[in-house]
């Protein structure tokens, strides 16, 4: 199928969470939307219909985001089902928190594979697809706490700082071919991650928030949106923060 009235994009741990509201944003937009996501197709096909709400198509990929092998192949389907890329946005991520005197070295090292070079992967086998045509917008999806660390999350940390590196280094080598690159650092944001802490946690962070709220997955949604959006056609090599002012 060739790619005719709509553009495409591609967004990663797109089954729930910030990955869905930012599907969702970006369908509201205009776009189709290829979901990917570690689960089964069957079992989202109702984030798969919120997104067909808004009149485009949409179609979830399984992938494990780390597997080099299993992210060109789930490209290459990509294109062939909806035949081009536009927009790329490597949301997908996971936590295995501990101190670092106690974190085995399996946790340090499935955080970096999924999180830091899951988003390699994709960029490695989309950017082509962007190259052919000379336009494309990734955003990658990094953390405050890549920004500023955090006690219990040095995996974590290490790869959204990486993620920020990644994105600045490819900022400069695709600009040449009117690919921006940039990157969003949530806070706060409350998802079925986030879900896990204590309130005793909840109610430390929050008095670290300036704006007195938790983030809402549609705040993250909202900041991609934009970085993908011709307004920020000279904004490239960034790291936007959507935190309430946590980090300033």
């Amino acid at each position: 199928m060739a790619e005719t009235e709509r553009k495409t994009a591609v967004v990663t741990g797109a089954s729930r969470g910030i990955g869905l509201a930012i599907a969702k944003r970006l369908a509201k937009n205009g776009y189709n939307v290829a979901m990917v996501a570690s689960s089964a197709p069957e079992k989202n096909e109702d984030a798969v219909n919120e997104v067909k709400a808004y009149g485009v198509d949409a179609k979830a990929y399984q992938c494990d985001v780390a597997d080099f092998d299993k992210v060109g192949e789930t490209v290459a389907q990509i294109m062939e089902d909806f035949g081009g890329i536009y927009i790329l946005v490597n949301n997908a991520g996971i936590t295995r928190d501990g101190l670092m005197l106690k974190m085995t070295e399996e946790n340090f090292d499935s955080v970096i594979s999924v999180n830091l070079k899951g988003t390699f992967n994709f960029i490695k086998h989309c950017t082509p697809v962007m190259m052919k045509k000379r336009e494309g917008r990734v955003v990658n999806i990094s953390s405050i706490v890549g920004l500023q660390g955090n006690a219990g999350q040095v995996n974590y940390s290490a790869s959204k700082a990486g993620i920020i590196g990644m994105t600045k280094s490819c900022a400069r080598e695709f600009a040449s071919r009117n690919i921006t690159f940039n990157a969003v650092a949530p806070g706060f944001v409350e998802t079925s991650m986030t879900a896990v802490l204590t309130d005793k946690q909840k109610e430390g962070l929050f008095e670290l928030i300036p704006l007195k709220r938790y983030g809402q997955p549609e705040d993250i949604a909202g900041a991609v949106s934009f970085l993908c959006s011709d307004d920020a056609s000279y904004i490239t090599g960034q790291v936007l923060s959507v935190d309430g002012g946590m980090h300033m």
